[in-house]
């Protein structure tokens, strides 16, 4: 009788720490929030030499203002080395941009109202509190992943076009 007493209460207390385990697991995955923020496909943008298109990326729009401020803040990338993130202003200005809580190294580029591309910030340094400034005004900024502008030898004064797809 106590060996049945002691089965029993080994089945117990193991079923009992085996559903402590599973709750507590899923429990601390669901109070943990994501690292990583879903990049939104949203539309594409080419960029242009000339009037012929080098390359073009597909695009999240970051048109909210909480939307600018995370920016590629809390994201471990982008889905590939053709993927971007617009971030289209109301009005044309001389624009600053920084890496706080951004992991990864990126391309900027400040676009003009008239869609030039001013200025290229290359390799620009992840975590980094410095200012990233445009040098001239732009009313749109565009993020891509590091050595971007490299690869398919974007330089100022090249322009881009985009448009949505959603």
């Amino acid at each position: 009788m106590r060996r049945i007493a002691f089965v029993v209460l080994s089945l117990i207390l193991t079923a009992g720490l085996a559903g402590c385990a599973d709750g507590g697991s899923s429990e601390t995955k669901s109070s943990t929030p994501e690292r990583t923020i879903p990049f939104d496909e949203e539309g594409e943008m080419a960029f242009l030499q000339e009037r012929d298109t080098v390359v073009t990326a597909q695009i999240e729009i970051a048109e909210t203002d909480s939307a600018r401020e995370r920016g590629m803040m809390q994201r471990d990338g982008f889905p590939d080395e053709t993927s971007a993130m617009l971030f289209p202003f109301p009005q044309e200005e001389p624009r600053s941009f920084w890496m706080a809580n951004t992991p990864v190294a990126l391309d900027i580029f400040f676009v003009s109202a008239d869609s030039q591309i001013v200025s290229i910030a290359k390799y620009t340094k992840p975590y980094s509190d410095d200012q990233i400034r445009s040098g001239e005004p732009a009313k749109y900024v565009v993020e891509t992943p590091a050595g971007f502008a490299d690869s398919y030898g974007l330089i100022e004064g090249d322009r881009v076009r985009w448009r949505r797809t959603d």
